[in-house]
């Protein structure tokens, strides 16, 4: 009994909880704060900015950018983390199934095997290993541990490999020869998954520059052709003041109020641009969105620096 309350101690020092509804939470709790406060200066209740002399509707864009990067920042950054953790678990796989599959050819069960591998360095696969290792040695039978280890890491191959080596042993053929089987296919994915990689790392810098390309784009059109806008609209004004005429088109008195509203336009450009391109930078990256929002995060905070700048 104190055996086995040993054991079950060591499995939870092994154990991480899963902080992805924290974080998801943590993040949508900010985003709701921050965009209230935008709210308000919207409706002019409190006048919050970084600069003196902005108008409601630009504070209340500036604090939802902040509230969207206060969101997509924290929860783009812990799921890159966690994938990050998931292949170094998944790099060192094929490493240990090799392992397993020598021990097997010296006359050892799976569970054996996977025993004597536990007490080997892994880096992040090792707490997985002893996991596995721990519930054999209460008598669950190996191909449970197998199965409950793909349930923790949950990705594709880890759930393939497990799959082929639990039907392997349920059909009583030599596992040793089909560890040595999936371990070289799983190198092999591994080896094909980085030239991809390498491949599409192109493409997220073009993506980067495109976005950098549109908001000097942007900074050009604001310090050299809006200004020029006002100061002929300013011009035609003191010219018909002077000489009593009118002058039809576009009225001096709303030519500001038309340049502010081109700058807001500009302004929610440059934040639908950033959100989209990173979310298609992490969709080409691994082909999931939430490791795109850290890519968002870092182009909403230079969008949002940019346009203080200017």
């Amino acid at each position: 009994m104190a055996r086995k309350e040993l054991e079950e101690a060591r499995v939870r020092l092994y154990q991480k909880k899963d902080r992805t509804r924290l974080v998801l939470g943590l993040g949508l709790g900010l985003f709701a704060v921050f965009t209230f406060i935008g709210v308000l200066n919207l409706i002019d209740s409190v006048s919050l900015s970084f600069r003196t002399g902005e108008v409601p509707a630009k504070r209340f864009l500036n604090f939802v950018v902040i509230g969207i990067a206060a969101f997509t920042g924290p929860y783009g950054f812990y799921m890159a983390r966690k994938q990050r953790n998931i292949k170094q678990i998944e790099r060192r796989l094929p490493e240990f199934l090799r392992d397993v599959a020598e021990a097997g050819r010296f006359g050892m069960t799976l569970a054996e095997a996977i025993v004597v591998a536990s007490s080997g360095r892994y880096g992040r696969l090792t707490p997985e290993i002893k996991k596995m290792a721990a519930q054999i040695s209460w008598g669950v039978p190996a191909t449970e541990a197998l199965r409950l280890f793909s349930q923790r890491v949950n990705t594709p191959m880890v759930n393939r490999v497990v799959s082929i080596i639990v039907k392997s042993s349920d059909a009583g053929g030599d596992v040793a020869d089909v560890l040595t089987m999936v371990s070289h296919d799983a190198k092999e994915q591994q080896l094909t998954e980085d030239e991809r990689k390498i491949a599409m790392s192109t493409y997220i810098a073009v993506i980067y520059i495109s976005f950098m390309v549109f908001l000097v784009t942007i900074w050009i059109l604001n310090v050299t052709f809006l200004p020029k806008i006002l100061e002929t609209s300013r011009a035609l004004g003191e010219q018909a003041e002077e000489s009593g005429q009118t002058i039809p088109g576009i009225l001096p008195t709303n030519i500001e109020d038309v340049v502010l509203g081109i700058q807001i336009a500009f302004f929610i450009a440059a934040i639908v641009h950033a959100f989209g391109d990173g979310v298609l930078a992490g969709v080409l990256d691994n082909g999931r969105i939430s490791n795109g929002l850290r890519h968002s995060f870092l182009m909403l905070v230079i969008a949002l620096i940019s346009f203080q700048l200017i």
